[in-house]
């Protein structure tokens, strides 16, 4: 049985991941008091590639169930230097040596992209500490910062509690703490990734990674709830995919393919949910060698 073609990991894929977020801070900027961050000349919402794959990598483990393929490398309470060493004392590596042999270097960092799937997915800086005669893996899967299709209005709310941090200031007669929290009404998100078939060689990536990877963008909102971050849903995600690891189109031109519209254009009211617009892809005059798939549509 032939692997269908967005699960191929010999080819090149180009992908579209659209969500949204309802009445929630989708990716807050600690330099502007944790406010939904924007494109200040725009006015569109931004979400960070670093926020999309932290998404990512808290959710596939749990979409994994368990394979100890699936670790996760950048993980909150585990300390980068201490993992990356792991794998010098594994292979009987000198972490003294300034320069490894290739087949130490490859047998290094075979071992971590064995185990940890967002190196073997993102790639990781390894030159520090006992480690840097390891260097860099230039992780195959490139994702960009999203944007929203329209300007969002970020809101400052005003929150109160009923009891003080401290006894003191109850035994001083304040009765409540003051606090905020910043929301975007609605926005509908943007991102794109594209995964390099050779770089992916490399790094080991297969079949049931694509599956889960896939899963992951499906499922991850679903993991990740807040009050701050609201209600987040993933809304559409397409991959173009090649037959071959060159690829046969350029990437823009294929992710333009992906159309979002306001359902009617002359609203005075700005968009408040999905239904406000209609998303299209125009697959049916697609280059020679590509296929899409539609897998949240």
């Amino acid at each position: 049985m032939s692997t269908p073609a967005h699960l191929d990991p010999t080819v090149r894929h180009d992908m579209v991941f659209l969500f949204d977020v309802t009445d929630g801070n989708p990716n807050g900027d600690p330099d502007f008091g944790n406010r939904p961050r924007m494109d200040e000349e725009s006015g569109h919402g931004l979400v960070t590639d670093v926020a999309i794959k932290r998404k990512i990598r808290n959710t596939l483990p749990l979409a994994a169930d368990g394979d100890s393929r699936y670790g996760i490398f950048v993980e909150a309470g585990h300390a980068l230097n201490t993992r990356a060493a792991e794998t010098m004392t594994a292979n009987n590596l000198d972490s003294n040596k300034k320069r490894l042999t290739e087949e130490e270097l490859q047998a290094g960092r075979s071992w971590l992209t064995e185990r940890y799937a967002d190196i073997r997915l993102f790639g990781a800086v390894l030159s520090t500490g006992d480690t840097k005669a390891l260097g860099q893996i230039y992780g195959p899967l490139q994702v960009t910062n999203a944007r929203s299709f329209d300007p969002v209005a970020p809101q400052q709310h005003t929150i109160t509690r009923v009891t003080q941090t401290t006894q003191p200031d109850i035994d001083k007669g304040e009765s409540t703490e003051m606090g905020s929290k910043w929301t975007v009404p609605y926005g509908l998100y943007k991102a794109e990734l594209y995964y390099s078939a050779s770089r992916g060689a490399q790094t080991g990536v297969d079949s049931r990674d694509f599956e889960l990877l896939y899963r992951s963008l499906e499922m991850m909102f679903d993991h990740d709830r807040s009050s701050a971050r609201g209600t987040m849903t993933a809304r559409g995600l397409y991959v173009f995919s090649h037959d071959n690891a060159f690829g046969n189109a350029p990437a823009h031109k294929l992710a333009g393919r992906v159309s979002v519209k306001r359902v009617d254009p002359d609203a005075d009211l700005p968009p408040r949910s999905f239904g406000d617009y209609v998303v299209s892809v125009a697959d049916d005059d697609l280059p020679a060698g590509i296929t899409a798939t539609k897998l949240i549509a």
